[in-house]
């Protein structure tokens, strides 16, 4: 009895844990799950999604890029490896990067506002940056990138869904010396899926 009781207790202390994980991940389809990825005629690699959904990548600090049409599922894909990150404890957060944006802007008008934001979301373990680069930053977005990012480097992994391949990500991302520098922290650590 004593073993069931200690049982029951771990299994809604864990249960718990994994739905406050869930809610404050704030997953734009909360549905979403590894196991009913719908595979025939869409050039996915089941073995590479499951081994992903393992989130070894996040223990090894790895990004993902989802890259793909609009409606081709990139944002179910990130939202149900998020899902198995909350899981296993993982502090997890799904942001559109124009959602993001706004913040930042809004940040602005707060004393220390910008500086929070950025410890906000460079303390999750896993970032979910939805529509990535769907809009061309401007100057002062670009700074608010490189610091988000430079501060995630090689501590924290980030899921970027986007529609572009990493061949067009410099141009959008102004072709200049911030545009080489979110490249450099971006690529060489990043698992693509197409």
């Amino acid at each position: 009895r004593i073993k069931m009781m200690v049982d029951y207790v771990y299994q809604e202390k864990y249960t718990s844990k994994v739905k406050r994980l869930m809610k404050g991940a704030r997953f734009r389809i909360p549905s979403a799950d590894v196991h009913e990825i719908y595979y025939v005629d869409r050039h996915l690699d089941r073995e590479q999604l499951l081994a992903l959904s393992s989130c070894q990548f996040v223990a090894d600090a790895k990004n993902i890029v989802f890259r793909g049409f609009t409606g081709s599922g990139k944002s179910y894909l990130a939202c149900a490896l998020g899902k198995e990150a909350c899981k296993q404890g993982i502090r997890t957060r799904y942001i559109r990067l124009p959602d993001l944006l706004m913040e930042w802007e809004e940040a602005q008008e707060m004393p220390h506002g910008v500086p929070k934001l950025l410890k906000k979301y460079s303390n999750y373990t896993l970032l979910i940056l939805d529509e990535w680069l769907i809009q061309t930053p401007t100057e002062p977005q670009l700074h608010f990138l490189f610091e988000l990012i430079e501060r995630r480097y090689d501590e924290n992994s980030t899921i970027f869904c986007t529609q572009y391949k990493f061949e067009e990500w410099h141009a959008r991302l102004g072709s200049g010396v911030l545009a080489d520098s979110i490249m450099d922290r971006v690529v060489h650590r990043t698992i693509s899926v197409y």
